[in-house]
């Protein structure tokens, strides 16, 4: 048995982990930014522009190449996909899953949207804000 701690912990072992500078660079050169938290959080926190907003409950489906619900995006497994979540755990953990179907280039934004936010990289308001 281990704790979420020591799950999240092998995770990130496994990632290339970026800050949002270095995602946003990325994204701009074609990488696939995927944002996964739930569409009330987007609503309340803000979003960013151009990212590809897949749902953390069906993002291995999406994004698996031999799946029949993948969205066009998942042409093979060496695609380039930076999961981001509100602060970086949920995002550690949906790409350590897609490490685990293939995609070994997938990481995830270190900080999350509120680092992304934080660092002054583009992304709309949210309604509470």
């Amino acid at each position: 048995m281990r704790t979420i701690d020591e799950v999240l912990a092998a995770a990130r072992a496994r990632l290339d982990r970026l800050d949002p500078v270095q995602a946003h660079a990325e994204a701009r050169a074609g990488a696939l930014l995927v944002d996964i938290r739930p569409a009330a959080q987007r609503a309340a926190e803000g979003e960013v522009p151009g990212a590809l907003v897949i749902e953390r409950n069906v993002l291995e489906w999406r994004l698996d190449p031999s799946s029949d619900a993948r969205i066009p995006q998942a042409t093979g497994h060496d695609v380039r996909a930076i999961v981001l979540c509100s602060e970086g755990y949920t995002s550690s953990l949906a790409a350590a899953s897609l490490h685990d179907l293939g995609l070994t280039r997938a990481t995830d934004v270190a900080g999350g949207f509120r680092a992304w936010r934080a660092a002054g990289l583009p992304a709309t308001d949210g309604a509470g804000r």
